[in-house]
């Protein structure tokens, strides 16, 4: 048990790290060869907007941290230890998130495939890109979405505790809400060819 505890905790970090190097190398990649920012929070926003999407980021940021110091057992901790004690010590639900992990990190590579140089962090006003419609998008209007959905489920399910499942549930409802936002602006961004594109492929999923 102790050497499959451990193998749940090296699989999160794995996860985390190929994330970031992913982000990272694909911003830089961008901004060196196209002279494009992908990182888009904030950019143009005003009001409740640009709060949200910095609310948005911290959010993420304190997230990615609570990994990185569960899966090391980190004696020092973000939250109280009151919402970071195990609601479940269940081995089929962690295989459970494992497999979400997987599941949505191919999601993650085939939509950064798919992105191009389109790619965005946050609603891009001035430069945001050619609209795409190919590939994983062919079969999901938000992938990357989707697979952030199934990242915090996953992280839930492995370490089971209540800060990781309050992250889970609020991280739901703001996607959602930001998929809102956004085609509000696809729509009035690319027109005819967005409502052509909705139609025909589902927000989360096309069934």
């Amino acid at each position: 048990m102790k050497i499959l505890s451990g193998f749940f905790d090296y699989f999160q970090i794995s996860i985390l790290i190929l994330f970031l190097i992913v982000l990272v190398g694909r911003a830089i990649y961008l901004r060196l060869t196209q002279n494009i920012n992908p990182i888009a929070i904030g950019r143009g926003k005003r009001g409740f907007r640009l709060v949200f999407e910095i609310y948005a980021f911290a959010g993420l940021t304190i997230w990615l941290i609570e990994v990185f110091l569960s899966s090391l057992h980190s004696g020092f901790r973000i939250f109280p230890e009151s919402v970071s004690t195990p609601l479940f010590d269940s081995t089929l639900l962690k295989l459970i998130g494992v497999a979400l992990l997987l599941f949505g990190f191919v999601i993650f590579v085939l939509a950064f495939v798919s992105f191009g140089n389109s790619w965005r962090v946050g609603v891009d006003v001035k430069t945001p890109g050619e609209l795409v419609t190919s590939g994983i998008f062919a079969v999901s209007r938000n992938p990357i979405y989707v697979f952030l959905n199934f990242w915090f489920i996953g992280v839930f399910l492995i370490n089971g505790t209540l800060i990781f499942m309050i992250f889970a549930l609020l991280a739901a409802a703001h996607l959602h809400y930001q998929i809102l936002q956004e085609e509000k602006f696809l729509v009035q961004f690319y027109g005819p060819a967005y409502d052509d594109y909705r139609a025909r492929t589902g927000r989360y999923f096309t069934l």
